[in-house]
């Protein structure tokens, strides 16, 4: 089974302080996410994997002063680059963008999908509490929609006083988790899409296709219910659900257990699903297991495995 992992992550080390200042990483993956070479390789192929989607971890060049912001996304993906020509066929990448300046994100984006071959952007989540519906990220949405490439929208950290409000009274380390990977990442972004939605993205940028990780962000099991309550805030218009299930495309990854799937196939379909590994802060060899042992089609388990994936990055 030929398996594309669409979420795959890498921080070169000389980098690393800067982009994850304030946060850090847990200590056993700032080696793996350094290594865009044999190492990486290897893991891949003991997962099967023949193909990985790279993007810097969040929050890549988003929350580095504005001047610095454009350097340091163009040096990541120049380092992306580099490891696409060292191994040809094994990996692609997703463009990391200077968010806090939104004309040059929208020009970053151009040459890293022109001239650097890239077959996606990311977004990692608000930029300074903004989220993607303000008007001043604009000419980065109308970029993507031009190059006909999807944005991955991907969480990142709260702002303070969401992690404040959220977080009182508890340990801190049980705050951190509570507010990140443990729910508050999927909930915040599950959010971000709504706010897509009725603030009038698609409706400005009819074309335009994003991506969610972790089965969806929240957003199978909540999508009818969110339904229910906000489409009649949009009269004349798509209702939210359908809004969502024409622009959204969910990946599997950090979520290895049939329940979840279920709920994402049953109201997104199997046309709508990519395999990721969330690599590597999941197990490639876990995510490879469970997609080969899902219950699925032959065909629906080839759309998640592969042909969602070349369809929509055009591998």
């Amino acid at each position: 089974m030929r398996l594309i992992a669409v979420e795959e992550h890498f921080l070169p080390s000389e980098h690393g302080k800067e982009v994850m200042a304030g946060y850090g990483l847990p200590p056993a993956a700032a080696g793996p996410l350094a290594d865009l070479g044999a190492g990486r390789i290897a893991v891949m192929d003991a997962a099967g994997i023949d193909v990985q989607v790279l993007s810097v971890v969040a929050p890549a060049a988003q929350e580095v002063p504005r001047p610095r912001a454009v350097d340091l996304a163009r040096a990541l993906n120049d380092r992306a680059a580099e490891a696409i020509r060292q191994y040809p066929g094994r990996f692609r990448a997703l463009a990391s963008l200077p968010m806090p300046v939104p004309e040059a994100a929208a020009v970053e984006a151009f040459r890293a999908v022109r001239d650097l071959g890239f077959c996606g952007v990311i977004i990692n989540g608000h930029t300074g509490g903004r989220f993607l519906d303000s008007a001043e990220f604009e000419p980065v949405l109308a970029a993507a929609e031009e190059l006909g490439v999807p944005v991955y929208l991907h969480p990142t950290y709260p702002p303070a006083a969401v992690i404040k409000a959220y977080g009182a009274g508890l340990d801190p380390a049980v705050a951190a988790l509570l507010v990140t990977a443990g729910w508050g990442w999927h909930a915040e972004t599950g959010m971000h899409v709504l706010r897509m939605v009725l603030g009038g993205v698609f409706d400005r940028h009819p074309r335009l296709q994003v991506i969610v990780g972790h089965m969806g962000e929240n957003l199978p099991f909540s999508l009818l219910r969110a339904d229910e309550v906000l489409s009649r805030l949009r009269p004349g218009h798509e209702s939210v659900a359908d809004t969502v299930r024409s622009h959204v495309h969910l990946t599997i990854s950090g979520y290895t257990t049939v329940a979840p799937l279920q709920c994402a196939l049953t109201v997104f379909g199997a046309d709508r699903l990519m395999f990721s590994t969330d690599y590597p802060f999941g197990d490639p060899v876990q995510h490879a297991t469970f997609l080969q042992t899902a219950p699925l089609s032959p065909e629906d388990r080839d759309k998640i495995a592969h042909t969602n994936a070349e369809r929509l990055f055009n591998i």
